[in-house]
This record gives structure tokens, sequence and C-alpha cells, in this order.
């Protein structure tokens, strides 16, 4: 930012006094090198500094130093999805007590502003749903498997050639940074203090070409969907790749964007989309917080109240409900279904379709997939661990679930 876009937009200049770095010696472009350093005790120790940017990742040192930085009264902006997940009605809290701001709303889909909206601008809704698209890596490889038939080792292969993927995935691949974006969402949405282990999790690791084959044959496309409901006054929160029908708009969200679809009372279904990653997208949601503390401080603005929680119980996995979509290899000889609906329907688990793909009447096996109504999944649990001990059934290949 120019000083004189800082000047127009606050009435003065933002001055860039400290930057902490692990390497204080190498150069940085822009930087001038008596504002390098590595010891956080320069910054903190600063008199004249009064707000602390924090985009360092990870939980610690971060976490630590964003509690240093508020409890010596400084305004805080953070783009760790991370610590927020994991810490973050506590640093609020902190925050509050110290009468400073901490604004995170680079935390979650990177350039779309989401964090604020539903902090401010949908507080007079009752929010009953979000649902979002919120890590790009995952989206581009989803994307790919479904538009150029790649199976998941060449998908992430492509990722990680353009840089998309990390050398080692699993936070992307195995839903563990879209769990951590969620619990920040419903946190703002619900008002309610969840943790990371709060949310059933899934990760793409197992979907195949033929998974996205056979859900284009059925009417849908897969995505990773993280969820967080209202469900008769508990709280549902799960991240999973999901069947969703072609003319939802989620299922429109290609590549590597980001979306989320927030359902209010008042307002109806709202959708957030745009780039969800990448150092403009980041930094613009990052500058766009320092500006809206700074402008408070010079208009010597108080900072806002904490939170008020409500405490909402989480629904147990074994207790949630979904379609599924199941796929499975068994021996190719009449009744196996019928042994399969049969356990299925000792669980309380109703049949939507059966459908057989590539029939080949002289293979030894044939592959199908069963798809359900409303299905508790404790009792599918149970139902496929029965069904894994037929010897007609080779296979369990796949599990999804399905949007109503």
């Amino acid at each position: 930012m120019s000083e004189s876009v800082g000047v127009s937009l606050l009435g003065g200049p933002l001055q860039l006094r400290r930057v902490l770095v692990r390497d204080a010696a190498r150069s940085r472009e822009g930087v001038t090198a008596s504002a390098l350093t590595a010891n956080i005790d320069d910054v903190l120790g600063d008199a004249e500094t009064q707000i602390v940017v924090e985009l360092m990742g990870g939980e610690q040192p971060a976490r630590d130093h964003i509690v240093r930085a508020l409890a010596s009264g400084r305004h805080v902006v953070t783009a760790n999805k991370e610590v927020m997940a994991k810490s973050g009605a506590e640093l609020l809290e902190l925050a509050s007590q110290h009468g400073v701001r901490l604004l995170y709303e680079a935390s979650v889909g990177g350039g779309i502003p989401v964090v604020r909206p539903l902090a401010r601008d949908l507080l007079a809704n009752e929010v009953t749903a979000i649902t979002a698209i919120i890590n790009g890596t995952t989206n581009f490889m989803l994307t790919a498997m479904e538009q150029r038939d790649a199976d998941y080792a060449d998908a992430l292969a492509e990722a990680q050639r353009l840089g998309y993927a990390e050398p080692d995935p699993i936070n992307d691949v195995e839903g563990i940074d879209a769990a951590y974006k969620l619990v920040v969402l419903c946190g703002l949405a619900f008002q309610v203090k969840l943790s990371p282990e709060d949310v059933v999790r899934q990760g793409i690791t197992t979907l195949s070409a033929r998974d996205f084959r056979y859900a284009g044959e059925l009417g849908y496309t897969i995505k990773l969907l993280a969820s967080g409901r209202l469900v008769d006054g508990e709280i549902v929160a799960s991240v999973q790749p999901t069947l969703m029908r072609h003319d939802e708009p989620l299922a429109k969200v290609g590549g590597v964007l980001n979306a989320v679809q927030v359902e209010g009372d008042l307002v109806g279904r709202v959708l957030f989309q745009g780039p969800g990653a990448g150092p403009a997208p980041t930094a613009s949601a990052v500058l766009a917080d320092v500006i809206d503390v700074a402008r408070d401080l010079v208009a010597g603005r108080s900072a806002p109240e904490a939170i008020a929680y409500r405490s909402l119980r989480v629904r147990p996995p074994s207790d949630q409900e979904s379609r599924y979509y199941i796929r499975m290899t068994g021996a190719n000889r009449p009744g196996v279904l019928a042994k399969v609906a049969g356990v299925l329907g000792e669980h309380e688990i109703n049949i939507a379709s059966v459908i057989q793909f590539g029939i080949d009447e002289s293979a030894p096996t044939e592959e199908f997939v069963i798809t359900t109504y409303l299905a508790q999944r404790g009792r599918l649990e149970v139902a496929l661990a029965e069904i894994r001990m037929f010897g007609e059934v080779v296979e369990v290949s796949n599990v999804l679930r399905m949007a109503s």
C-alpha cells in the first residue's frame, strides 16, 4: 500500500516498523535492513507498534506471539486458521480483556470476505447452515478427476507440479485444513465453541475416476464439502467428499476457487465465492483487517465486546444422518445383491437405487453402486461391517455422503 493510499483511507500513513523473520541477514525487497529482526522481543518491545500482523502459520510459536501481543495491548491481525480453530475463543476473550481487536479474515477463504459478513452484516439472522468448499488444492484435484477422468494419484501429481499442493499434502487431502476453517466459521455463525475434533472428517484419498463416472450417471458431481448445521438445537459439523447435484451452485465451483454458502432465516441463501489462497488474495484480506483497525485508532473507537457463546451439544458422528453412495464389488452370481439389501434393511437403511455398470456376464465379479435414503451413520457402519464379512462381497470400495 502506498503512503498516499494510506493517507486517503486512514487520514494518515501506515508505517512498517519491524518484520520478524528467521534470517535477518537476508535482504527482503521493499523492507529496510534495519526493520528486519529474528527476535520477537524487538517487535513487542517497540512502544510505537500498535498493530501486529501474524503470518507465520502453524500453531507454535505463532499462538504464543499472538498471546503476548494481545496481552501487551496491541491489536493483532492474523491469517492463521490452525490457531484460530484451536484457540480462537480464548484469544478473542483475551483481546476483549485488553481492549484490543483480533481480526482474522484471511484465515478462511483467502480473499473472499466471509468472516466480516458473518461477524457483522448477517448478525440479524439466525444462521442455520454453512456449506463450503474451502480448500483450493482438493477442489482443483476433484475438478481434474471429473473433467479429465484422472485418478487420485494423477490429480495429486498435477496439483504438486503446478504448486497447488505441498510435497506432503496430508493437511489438504485428509480434510484437516478444511476442518480448521469450518471450526472458525461455525464459531462465528452459531456462536459456539468447537474444536477440530468435533468435526467428522473424511479425506479424498479413496476417490477414483470411477466414482466420478458413476456419480455423473446419477446426475451428481463430488466435492469436498465442509458443512456446519443446526439440527434440532445441536451442531452437526463435517468435512467429507459429498455427491452434489450438478445444478447446485456449489457444484459449479471449479479449480482452485473457494465458496462459502450461508443460510439464514431472513436473508435466505447467500454465496461468497472467489480465490481461496495465494499471496494476492491473502494480502487483500490481511490489509483490509489492518485498515479496519487503523481506522478505529484514528477515530478513537474502542474495541467491540467479545462474542457471547452459546452452549450447544455437538451431535456424535454415529447419530448423524445422511443419504449415502456405496460402491462395492461382489461375486457375479444370483443372490448377492439380495443378501446385501437384506442386511441394510435389518439395520433400517432403505435403498434408493441399485445400479450395475458395465455388466459382463462372463466376469467372476461385478461392481455396483447402492444409494440410500436418509440413514444413521452408526447403523450404516454396523451394516457394512457385516457385509464385509460375506464371502460373496469382494470389497466395499467407497462410502460417500450424498447431499439431500
